[in-house]
C-alpha cells in the first residue's frame, strides 16, 4: 500500500510570498498583484498568506520597504567604497550605482519611483525611514561639499514654509544635514531619475536603447554645476 506523501512545506513562507509577488509584478505589473494568485502559485491556501499579509496593500508596503532597503544598501556601499576625502569620486560612484541598481531591479525601481498603484496609499511613517536612508548617501556627500565650502550654489529656491517640517522629519532617519544640502540632493536625484526612468521605459530617443553616454554626460554636468574646483 502506498502511503500518501505529505505536502512539502515552504521553509520561509514570508520570503516565498514576496519573491512570488515580484515575479507576478514582472509579468503582469504591480496593479495586477493578487494574494490569491500568489497562493495558487505556491500551492497554499489564501488564509496562509493572510497570516503574514492581511491584504494586498500590506504586501505592497513590505515590497516597497524591501526595495528601499536594497536601493539604500547599494547607495551606501558605493559611497563607502571611495575614501571620504574624494568627494567627487563619491558623487560619481553614487550616481553610477543608482543606474546599475535600477537596471538590475527594474520592478523594484518602478514600484518605489514609478506610477502609483491605483487604490494603494503608502503609509508614510512606515516607509519614511527606509526612503530617507536610501537618499542619505547622496545627501551626506552634498553636505560634505557644503561644510567644506565646495558646494557651488549661488542662489537656490527657498523651501516653502509648509514643507520645512517634512525636511526636519527626514533628518531623523536620513542623517543631519542643512536644508540646502537636502534641497540640492533632491534636484540631483530628480535629474538622474529622469534619465534612468526614461531609459528603463525605452523612451530615450534619439540615444538608442542604452543611455550610457547621455547618463555620463548628465553626471558630468551635475558635478560641474554643483562642485567648485
Amino acid at each position: 500500500m502506498v502511503r500518501p506523501t505529505k505536502k512539502k512545506q515552504i521553509q520561509n513562507l514570508q520570503e516565498a510570498i514576496k519573491e512570488t509577488a515580484w515575479k507576478q509584478i514582472a509579468e503582469f505589473g504591480a496593479p495586477a498583484l493578487s494574494l490569491r494568485a500568489i497562493a495558487r502559485e505556491l500551492k497554499i491556501t489564501a488564509p496562509a498568506i493572510y497570516n503574514y499579509f492581511p491584504d494586498r496593500d500590506a504586501l505592497v508596503t513590505a515590497l516597497i520597504i524591501d526595495a528601499y532597503k536594497s536601493f539604500g544598501d547599494s547607495q551606501v556601499e558605493a559611497r563607502d567604497a571611495i575614501p571620504a576625502k574624494n568627494v567627487l569620486g563619491r558623487m560619481k560612484a553614487i550616481g553610477l550605482a543608482y543606474r546599475t541598481w535600477a537596471h538590475t531591479y527594474p520592478q523594484r525601481y518602478q514600484l518605489i519611483f514609478g506610477t502609483p498603484i491605483p487604490g494603494y496609499e503608502a503609509p508614510l511613517m512606515e516607509i519614511l525611514p527606509f526612503g530617507a536612508r536610501s537618499l542619505s548617501a547622496l545627501v551626506s556627500v552634498v553636505e560634505q561639499l557644503r561644510t567644506s565650502g565646495k558646494l557651488n550654489v549661488k542662489s537656490f529656491p527657498e523651501v516653502k514654509v509648509e514643507y520645512k517640517a517634512g525636511f526636519e522629519m527626514w533628518k531623523k532617519y536620513g542623517g543631519d544635514a542643512d536644508i540646502l544640502s537636502l534641497s540640492v540632493a533632491m534636484v540631483i536625484w530628480a535629474r538622474v531619475h529622469g534619465i534612468v526612468s526614461l531609459e528603463i521605459a525605452g523612451n530615450l530617443p534619439p540615444f538608442g536603447a542604452s543611455g550610457d553616454d547621455l547618463y555620463l554626460y548628465e553626471m558630468d554636468s551635475i558635478t560641474k554645476q554643483f562642485i567648485k574646483e
